[in-house]
């Protein structure tokens, strides 16, 4: 009785985060709430496991996150408030809105191999936010960052959190990037293609300055924040490789170099000028409500997964559709990609990795699918990492972005989700016929 009664407070909460603009209740507070509720009656399904060790075993993966999206974000705001996006702006001199479509899309894209999706997503939802005026335009843009952003991580052995746990495990190696790159990058110019057809005339560019922060740094003082602040960001996924710490570690080393470098560079100005462009000024500018909306779904999904109802999830997929067979793996990741859009699509992963760890060691397993670099393990990477485009809160860059940029669920279930279908398919199809 209590698990169902778990489904349905998720469900009902799914729904009053989708419909948040006409009930005007914060996605925050429904996903706080639907966390809470869902562990409390967790607690009271009879269970035998401890549940103290439970919850802490998912708050450390949590944690992580929110560390990671609360260093990244206050990298990209300290950016901001010291004038330092100005420096792309003005070299992005089209205001025609395709050939701005392609631009910003394939800057994505390659950005989010390298650095991740989520970083990716804030530092361009940050500069869409700083380059548009129009509130249609910004939603627009912001929608086709979340399909570039995820589509370029899925390629990359660092791209996004789903390839980061199958490379460090040791389920797939370099060779994803040969293997994927093309099925990611159909993904991403699918939509585009499709868009070539429909968009017409030019962005409203956003011509507010900020003349104020001009007056107090100097040229060379926003070009250092800026350069610093974007080697900070690339130096994340450097240090994971080096050190095979968390990615967070990385992310908040880097935050404080770059504290440390700002401090030094505005110590001889007033109190009164030196507040509007430091850290603590930044720190006051970043979404907190964002954050609670991640720990809110992270804390529902993982009371599912606790529950036992995303293994048996798994399990059902792997009976129903055979997945010993490659055209069953080709239907299971599919649907996986699909729910990884519904639900957090790491329980989903972890879940897989757990049923099909066999195939790792034993090659007569599945017809060797499952062995290292096996179909099975490169497909879920991509679908896993594609699949959560389809809505706005199934992935990492699209909660981000949600939150960063206002984002309706409505107005993207209606304006992006179509095209996120389109181009997962079609990286889908383009996978399958490659192998």
């Amino acid at each position: 009785m209590i698990i169902p009664l778990m489904l349905t407070v998720f469900s009902l909460g799914y729904l009053v985060i989708a419909f948040e603009h006409p009930l005007k209740i914060d996605k925050a507070a429904t996903a706080l709430l639907i966390g809470g509720i869902c562990w409390a009656l967790f607690a009271f399904s009879g269970n035998t496991i401890n549940l103290e060790y439970e919850l802490q075993h998912h708050i450390i993966h949590i944690a992580e996150i929110l560390f990671f999206l609360l260093g990244a974000m206050t990298i990209v705001e300290m950016v901001d408030v010291n004038g330092g996006f100005n420096i792309v702006t003005e070299k992005i001199k089209t205001t025609n809105k395709l050939k701005l479509i392609w631009i910003i899309s394939m800057i994505a894209f390659f950005f989010s191999a390298v650095l991740d999706n989520l970083a990716t997503s804030i530092v361009m939802a940050s500069l869409l936010n700083k380059m548009m005026k129009n509130k249609e335009d910004i939603w627009l843009f912001g929608g086709l960052v979340i399909l570039a952003a995820n589509a370029g991580g899925a390629w990359s052995p660092i791209g996004d959190v789903t390839t980061i746990m199958l490379y460090a495990k040791s389920y797939v190696s370099e060779k994803i990037i040969i293997d994927i790159f093309i099925p990611s990058l159909v993904c991403a110019i699918v939509p585009l293609i499709y868009l070539s057809f429909k968009v017409r005339g030019e962005v409203e560019v956003n011509q507010t300055n900020i003349s104020s922060k001009k007056l107090i740094n100097t040229p060379l003082e926003r070009n250092i924040i800026f350069y610093v602040g974007v080697f900070a960001l690339l130096f994340v996924p450097v240090f994971k490789i080096i050190t095979g710490l968390a990615p967070f570690m990385g992310m908040l080393l880097s935050l404080g170099v770059l504290w440390v470098i700002s401090e030094w560079l505005h110590r001889n100005k007033t109190p009164e000028k030196k507040s509007k462009v430091s850290v603590v000024y930044a720190l006051k500018k970043v979404d907190t409500p964002t954050i609670f909306f991640f720990l809110g779904i992270l804390l529902a999904v993982s009371s599912l997964q606790s529950a036992g109802q995303l293994d048996i999830l798994a399990k059902y997929l792997e009976t129903t559709f055979n997945g010993t067979s490659l055209n069953g793996i080709f239907i299971i990741n599919i649907i996986i990609g699909f729910l990884s859009s519904i639900v957090d699509n790491v329980p989903l992963v972890a879940g897989a990795m757990q049923m099909y760890a066999d195939g790792l060691t034993d090659p007569s397993y599945g017809s060797g699918f499952y062995e290292k670099d096996g179909v099975f393990w490169q497909f879920l990477a991509y679908c896993a990492g594609t699949g959560g485009s389809v809505l706005i809160i199934g992935s990492a860059a699209g909660v981000a972005i949600m939150g960063i940029l206002k984002i309706d669920f409505i107005w993207y279930l209606k304006n992006i989700s179509l095209l996120a279908i389109l181009g997962y398919l079609a990286g889908s199809a383009t996978y399958i016929f490659l192998q």
